[in-house]
């Protein structure tokens, strides 16, 4: 498997062929051959105040934000450890203690 890359959503390496495509087991992301040369480098994620973001970041949240179909709301100050960075409106995945996992906008958080 030397020759097949890392799966650009969640990491894993053990994608595997598929035909024209490659395919990640773990999140069941499909990708072509021919686009996984330059994805990894493509997609830069920064927070309210222009710092580069990574996966396992440690971010404070910058403002008070309503969890959505619920009455619980995330405080300024919370602390969010181990992001991971993801495609889509919502580029952050987290777990916050007492909410649960969540999706976050890195425009409401500060990498500490």
């Amino acid at each position: 498997m030397s020759g097949i890359p890392k799966c650009p959503q969640c990491g894993s390496e053990y994608a595997y062929e598929d035909g024209g495509m490659y395919v990640c087991p773990e999140c069941a992301h499909e990708w072509p051959q021919d686009a996984a040369a330059g994805a990894d480098e493509a997609r830069v994620v920064r927070d309210s105040n222009g710092n580069t973001l990574q996966d396992g970041d440690t971010v404070t949240v910058i403002k008070d934000l309503k969890v959505k179909g619920s009455s619980l709301v995330v405080k300024v100050g919370t602390k969010v450890k181990n992001i991971r960075l993801v495609e889509g409106d919502h580029d952050i995945d987290c777990k916050i203690d007492g909410i649960g996992q969540m999706g976050l906008k890195s425009e409401f958080v500060r990498k500490m």
